[in-house]
């Protein structure tokens, strides 16, 4: 029998996010990236310099957990939630990354194209995140990862109607089988997105540049 009372407090706390420059507010987009398990932010948002430009503001936050990866030093990982605490690391990483996107768009009069990009566990993260925002969305790319599976499916729903969802997967990733991928796109075509295009690359459990560059700069998934 459990006799400890759990209680519960709020209170304000510190965190930071990397940009790949400073903003001007004339870019004409900014791109939300959010990294996988056990990454950081400063090296995940390097993945995304071969498309840095004076219009394009990349936007990197790092999840809200850290710890070493291999025993008590080294090198050290973050990420957005565990089993344990599992709502309320939720729950504060979207009051994190509403206050980052609400930081940054504080530097433009006219408000640029919104679009996303998660990778790995990232990916339900902001997928969390685009579905509790009030702001329009353009694209949101999941990269070797899915929709979180509890989204509201009525919010859902309604944000589907102008948001084209991009899947993309290695075609060697070991953390998504067949099956799984075929569970994600029978989950994603029961939801009416303005489009939906999906990706296999040749790669792993890895972000492909050739496959970003069309995301991002050719414009070949529109």
């Amino acid at each position: 029998m459990n006799d400890l009372g759990k209680q519960q407090v709020s209170y304000t706390q510190q965190n930071y996010f990397l940009t790949s420059h400073d903003p001007s507010g004339t870019e004409k987009e900014i791109w939300l990236i959010l990294h996988g398990y056990g990454q950081l932010a400063e090296f995940f948002l390097r993945k995304f310099r071969p498309f840095f430009d004076s219009s394009r503001l990349f936007v990197a936050p790092e999840g809200i957990n850290r710890s070493y990866l291999e025993g008590f030093s080294g090198r050290v990982g973050a990420n957005w939630m565990t089993k344990h605490q599992r709502e309320t690391d939720i729950l504060n990483g979207m009051n994190y990354l509403n206050a980052v996107v609400k930081e940054v768009l504080k530097t433009f009069d006219d408000r640029p194209e919104i679009n996303v990009l998660g990778f790995s566990q990232g990916a339900a993260t902001v997928s969390r995140w685009v579905v509790q925002s009030p702001l329009p969305i353009q694209k949101m790319v999941l990269l070797g990862g899915a929709l979180a599976v509890d989204l509201d499916k009525e919010k859902l729903q309604e944000k589907a109607k102008n948001l084209h969802l991009i899947l993309a997967t290695g075609n060697s990733d070991p953390l998504i089988t067949p099956e799984r991928l075929k569970e994600q796109l029978g989950h994603v075509e029961t939801v009416a997105f303005r489009k939906l295009s999906n990706f296999t690359y040749a790669g792993g459990h890895e972000l492909d540049e050739q496959l970003l560059r069309q995301i991002i700069v050719a414009d070949g998934a529109e």
